[in-house]
């Protein structure tokens, strides 16, 4: 996001991005719960947007060089989720690992958050716009 835009609403961006990730990972493992030798798939993104949202907070700094870490500014946008075979699924008779009663908790889960995140940037762009039209006039 640009410069207009804060750090919640940045990190909010990032989690809409990555809910969105996971509602598909969790439907293609419940389209798939009956497909022979189907490893079910699974994206963890929590841990890294919390460490690039702390990174956030911290002091800014320039990078001269690639090799350098990049501080301050910007690491949210940079996060990255892993997609990985789900390692806590029971391999059933026909080789495959989705669990159907955890792949439904998950999708209502994620559809919850989603709904929340979503709500959340709502009212905040709400402020803005409330802040742009009205807050002038007395």
């Amino acid at each position: 996001m640009s410069d207009l835009f804060d750090k919640t609403t940045d990190a909010l961006a990032s989690s809409l991005n990555f809910r969105l990730i996971r509602q598909n990972i969790t439907a293609a493992n419940i389209a798939n719960a009956e497909t022979p030798g189907y490893k079910a798939k699974k994206i963890d993104f929590e841990e890294a947007l919390e460490a690039a949202i702390d990174r956030a907070h911290r002091v800014s700094a320039t990078v001269d060089s690639s090799d350098h870490f990049p501080v301050g500014a910007g690491p949210i946008s940079k996060v990255r989720a892993d997609i990985y075979d789900n390692p806590e699924g029971n391999v059933s008779n026909d080789g495959n690992t989705v669990d159907m009663e955890k792949e439904m908790a998950t999708m209502a889960e994620n559809s919850i958050l989603y709904k929340a995140a979503l709500r959340l940037i709502n009212k905040k762009l709400g402020l803005m716009k409330y802040a742009v039209t009205e807050g002038g006039r007395r």
